[in-house]
């Protein structure tokens, strides 16, 4: 029987200003680059636009990576996939974008010993 891998479960968290507040072209980014997220599996994503101010975004990302991934996040950093996928966010874009990595805290399904 193969010795199934551990996983950690980790969300992100990406903030940014969208011009003109029309989400529709980040919702269509999204769904192009989802196969990249699926690779990782246990992968949902999803787009919320704030209520008081209509040009301000956050997208949630949640999935779970091998744990040997998660050590070196440098590694799926330099993957050409999200090099892309970042490179799509940046045209369209055009100020800053604030990414958090967050992990369950406490007995949440982590699978994560680190403190």
């Amino acid at each position: 029987m193969a010795h199934e891998e551990s996983k950690v479960r980790r969300v992100l968290h990406v903030r940014f200003t969208l011009a003109g507040g029309d989400p529709q072209q980040m919702l269509s980014m999204m769904q192009a680059t989802a196969p990249f997220y699926q690779a990782f599996g246990g992968m949902q994503m999803r787009l919320l636009h704030n209520a008081d101010d209509p040009a301000r975004f956050l997208q949630v990302i949640e999935y779970e990576t091998p744990a040997a991934f998660e050590v070196n996040r440098q590694q799926i950093a330099s993957d050409p996939r999200l090099q892309t996928y970042l490179a799509a966010v940046r045209a369209l874009v055009p100020g800053a974008v604030e990414v958090e990595v967050y992990r369950e805290a406490g007995g949440g399904k982590e699978g994560d010993k680190r403190a």
